[in-house]
């Protein structure tokens, strides 16, 4: 039985494990090695301070409701996709909400964690943390790592012959920017075609002489701005939507995406992809075809060599007088307080169990919260991470098959199967058929509208009576902050109630169809639906 649990880290996904453990009566210690909560979503403007921090300009790529943690939405006045000041205030009232300060303590690293002798009977762990250079032995019954993906930056200077030896400009990771300033009028190669180079492309385009973005690899391009002005993720991220990915053939879902995406703006004649590229690779970003299509970004292939001025690429051309390049190539799993035994097996995501446990234990008390890349929010899927975890620590539920390996798991998936499928160990995640049964309005919210993490608080333990309320008010809060000018022209309104009228039958169909299933010997894929 678990009581002492050190949670390191006090970011999204180490604010959330403290709080999960309060569910489960166990008694969290909390280790942050900087002086405040927030973790990478806490600006800082110098780059030097040791801690990797998002730039001044950065905007949420998931909008609030498919952010937020179950139990505790966004107030209803924040927009829909936030700023990193907006999100900090959001986690200093989450935390400030269920009284987790006292748990934390500051100013702490965390030098090492090791298995005590007697681990395979006890599942204990030495800790040793240093505080204002004081180092400190602790032990714990169980570890929740919480220090998230971006820990040392990958800088794969040795891919890039000359940047070393013969570029005279100025290069640096991404890690390292955090405003457009310093680049006013200058020649600006941006090496990546991820959110994060996108991102920091489109901010300087605006005081940059000229930008331009080297890609290795085809990318699709999404808006936040889905049909009809509400955010991306509330219309695609539901269990209907994934129903349907289960029902029809995959080369007819990936020719319904590229018509979507395709219909916004044709991503060949832009150089970003075609219906022949072999990944479905995507970022999130509005911005970047406008720029594009002005001139002020220009698409390159890979680059191939550095000259002392200029940059030659892998499709034979050349531009000189490059001033500065920004290698937004991604960061390294980097875990040095793990003995090796642990830390070199993590490295390859693919040996932890449902990307939380080192399967390798003889006990599971060491788990793995946030080390995941969703198409999502990823501290939804550390929430329901922890939620499990903790469950597990305090009684042992959902350890079943976690001594297994797992070798279709990937740190890069879909947001909504993931955290359904860690809910369905977890014992919470909602059985649409029975909602159907007992609350048909409900049902229909779950079915066919966002897959939003309150429905993993509607039932099984950790339920909050909230929930249903969140759920059925979700569209209120996305459409709260802009009625700052509102019209007397109601139409709109009146075309979502038939709308909900409409989807009624539909629903009793596909349950009735569900419910077949059984019957029919199918068998479902991994998803949302049971």
């Amino acid at each position: 039985m678990v009581r002492r649990v050190a949670v390191i880290g006090a970011g999204a996904s180490g604010l959330v494990a403290t709080k999960c453990c309060l569910d489960e009566g166990l008694e969290p210690t909390c280790f942050e090695r900087s002086e405040d909560i927030g973790g990478l979503w806490r600006f800082a403007d110098n780059a030097d301070c040791r801690r990797v921090s998002v730039y001044r300009s950065v905007i949420s790529n998931t909008s609030k409701e498919m952010s937020c943690f179950s139990d505790f939405p966004f107030p209803e006045d924040f927009p829909s996709f936030l700023s990193h000041s907006l999100f900090l205030e959001y986690f200093r009232m989450y935390a400030q909400h269920f009284q987790l300060l006292r748990h934390i303590r500051f100013k702490t690293t965390v030098i090492s964690v090791r298995k005590r002798p007697d681990f395979a009977t006890s599942g204990q762990w030495d800790v040793i943390t240093e505080t204002e250079g004081i180092q400190e032995s602790h032990i714990f019954d169980a570890v929740m790592v919480c220090a998230g993906n971006f820990q040392k930056p990958h800088l794969p200077l040795a891919s890039f012959p000359g940047i070393e030896t013969r570029f005279r400009g100025q290069y640096f990771h991404s890690l390292e920017y955090k405003d457009a300033a310093a680049f006013q009028g200058k020649r600006v190669l941006v090496v990546g075609i991820g959110n994060t180079a996108c991102d920091i492309a489109v901010d300087m385009s605006h005081v940059a002489a000229k930008v331009f973005l080297s890609a290795r690899s085809s990318t699709w391009v999404f808006s936040r701005v889905a049909n009809h002005g509400f955010p991306w993720d509330m219309l695609t991220t539901t269990r209907f939507n994934h129903f349907l990915e289960w029902l029809l053939p995959s080369a007819i879902m990936k020719r319904i995406k590229i018509w979507k995406m395709n219909s916004w703006f044709n991503h060949e004649i832009y150089g970003l992809a075609s219906a022949k590229s072999s990944n479905f690779n995507f970022i999130i970003n509005e911005d970047l075809p406008f720029c594009m299509l002005s001139g002020t970004i220009v698409l390159k292939s890979n680059v191939k060599e550095f000259t002392e001025t200029s940059a030659v690429f892998e499709d034979g051309t050349t531009e000189e007088n490059i001033d500065v390049v920004i290698f937004a190539t991604g960061y390294k799993f980097s875990f040095s307080f793990l003995e090796e035994s642990i830390c070199n097996p993590l490295k390859n995501n693919r040996t932890l169990y449902k990307c939380v446990f080192p399967p390798q234990l003889e006990r599971p008390t060491l788990a793995i919260i946030g080390l995941i890349q969703l198409t999502g929010a990823v501290m939804v899927g550390a929430e329901i991470q922890a939620r499990w975890v903790t469950g597990v620590f305090a009684g042992g539920r959902g350890t079943a098959g976690i001594g297994e390996v797992l070798g279709r798991e990937d740190r890069s998936t879909c947001c909504s199967c993931y955290t359904s499928e860690i809910a369905s160990c977890a014992g919470v995640k909602p059985s649409v058929l029975r909602l159907l049964l007992t609350d048909p309005w409900l049902a229909l919210a779950v079915f066919f509208g966002p897959c939003t993490s309150y429905q993993y608080r509607l039932m099984g333990r950790g339920q909050w009576s909230g929930a249903r309320a969140a759920i059925l008010t979700q569209w209120q809060r996305v459409l709260k902050p802009l009625r700052t000018r509102v019209l007397e022209d109601s139409a709109s309104s009146r075309s979502w109630r038939w709308l909900g009228l409409l989807a009624l039958p539909t629903a009793l169909v596909v349950g009735f169809l569900l419910s077949k299933y059984p019957k029919l010997g199918w068998a479902p894929r991994a998803g949302l639906m049971f």
